[in-house]
């Protein structure tokens, strides 16, 4: 499935729904797993790479190295999806329970995907000793990007917002979206922000 593919629908933010950016995510994943896409690892900063765009949706290519992560954040109007290719993500997902609200842990094993609807607050990090990939996607793709912390009572508080085309706000991505063969040196293209 491509993005293209995907019929056009008259309601909600965008044409796609959960289902079908789970599906590109595995679909992208898969790509990965047979060397169609070159992944890169930087000890300092998560790595990515925007490998589709459209009107309807992005596609992200990210590396985890072991400690790294994103911090509590939604992605404003957008509806997003992963799939981990390799390794393992812990996943903290803000949720309102009958019991209260809180942060809950997943682990993301490799082939597992999640999808996440408009006001899904999470944080992704790698706490395993290996290095991980994931695969994500938004739709309709980024525009902005709002930051969480839980405060001394519990409570969910909103710290900042961004405007962002791309899932890693102010670390270094490609600046434009692969139209042929990637380059030979994986940091070739790359720009500093």
């Amino acid at each position: 499935m491509t993005i293209a593919e995907s019929p056009a629908r008259s309601y909600g933010p965008t044409p796609l729904t959960l289902d079908e950016l789970v599906e590109l995510t595995r679909a992208t994943a898969e790509e990965v797993r047979a060397g169609l896409h070159e992944i890169h690892f930087d000890a300092e900063h998560r790595w990515s790479v925007r490998l589709r765009s459209d009107t309807y949706a992005d596609i992200w290519l990210i590396t985890w190295t072991p400690d790294q992560s994103t911090t509590l954040h939604d992605h404003a109007g957008s509806l997003g999806a992963l799939t981990v290719v390799d390794g393992v993500l812990t996943e903290r997902v803000w949720r309102v329970a009958a019991g209260g609200a809180g942060l809950h842990d997943r682990a993301l094993v490799a082939g597992r995907g999640v999808a996440f609807p408009v006001g899904y607050v999470h944080d992704v990090v790698n706490t395993a000793a290996a290095p991980a990939v994931s695969v994500h996607a938004y739709s309709p793709p980024l525009t902005a990007m709002s930051y969480y912390r839980v405060d001394e009572a519990g409570a969910l508080r909103r710290t900042h917002s961004v405007l962002t085309h791309d899932p890693e706000p102010d670390v270094p991505t490609l600046s434009e979206v692969p139209t042929g063969p990637r380059p030979a040196h994986p940091d070739r293209g790359l720009e500093d922000r």
